[in-house]
């Protein structure tokens, strides 16, 4: 399987997950960040036990239940994160603040999973790098509401979180199918969600009962492909393709929410997306297993 194939099936699964943000920031002005997760994460076990199910249900290893249960954790606690901080600065802000992530997964991939990063690569890094540089000085001159600086603050704990869970995605979908990961975790998110049910859950009204639905579609699709994507190319490569996700932020803040981006904002994300492009070119990866870099 070409490399080129997995960058594109994973900037899909971006896509797919930038709307499914759109969604979630609606879902959680309404009804607040622990019932939009807990609701929206009985529909993803769904999903996941049915595609589990059309696959084939087999038990999983010892080690694959591991994975599934410390990236359950990271991804429950990193989304939880992430969405309350959403709801309280603009979308572009928040990608933009999100893009440590894959610049420390590149770190994190040559460390933990022995992969070779390319001149290229680091090249491009750099790039994104400058362009997030330029969105930062762009947004210091926004005016946010009193909430934005702890809703800052929560999305880039966020993507540190987020940095580790693109490495456990790589390992994670080495030891299990696609299917069997989208049920397992979002089983574990689940459980761990509804222990504060007793003090946290209240039933969502009727109005929100589709959204909740066409969120947790978005987020099993996006996962389905990002989990196939990650067993067919390396994480420190395939992490560049989260760029992709500050075009579709400026689009759906503008014209979901009426934010505007500046000029600042718009110069980097062009860089940015300039640095995905050169990265994608990219023919040099490194068939490396699990096994081979433990």
């Amino acid at each position: 399987m070409s490399a080129s194939t997995a960058f594109l099936v994973a900037a899909t699964g971006i896509a797919l997950f930038s709307v499914m943000d759109a969604v979630m920031k609606g879902l959680v002005l309404a009804l607040g960040v622990y019932n939009v997760m807990l609701w929206r994460s009985m529909g993803n076990v769904a999903l996941g036990a049915i595609a589990w199910r059309v696959v084939g249900m087999r038990r999983p290893s010892r080690r694959a239940l591991l994975l599934h249960l410390v990236r359950g954790a990271v991804t429950c606690a990193m989304a939880l994160l992430f969405f309350w901080g959403l709801a309280r600065v603009p979308m572009a802000q928040a990608i933009a603040l999100s893009y440590i992530a894959p610049i420390l997964a590149l770190v994190l991939a040559a460390w933990w999973l022995g992969e070779r990063v390319s001149t290229r690569t680091i090249g491009a890094m750099v790039a994104a790098s400058l362009g997030i540089l330029t969105i930062f000085a762009g947004q210091a001159r926004a005016v946010l509401g009193p909430e934005a600086f702890e809703g800052a603050l929560a999305v880039l704990a966020s993507a540190v979180l987020y940095a580790v869970n693109l490495i456990l995605t790589r390992l994670q979908s080495l030891a299990a199918r696609p299917a069997e990961t989208a049920c397992v975790q979002s089983l574990v998110i689940l459980v761990l969600l509804a222990a504060a049910a007793p003090w946290l859950a209240a039933v969502p009204p009727a109005s929100a009962i589709l959204p909740l639905a066409g969120a947790a579609l978005l987020a099993f699709a996006s996962m389905m492909l990002l989990s196939w994507a990650y067993a067919h190319g390396e994480a420190g490569y395939l992490a560049m393709t989260e760029y992709t996700s500050f075009i579709y932020a400026v689009m759906l803040g503008y014209f979901v929410f009426g934010e505007i981006v500046s000029a600042y904002t718009l110069v980097g994300a062009a860089v940015i997306v300039s640095a995905c492009i050169v990265a994608a070119r990219r023919r040099d990866i490194a068939a490396r297993t699990v096994e081979q870099a433990a």
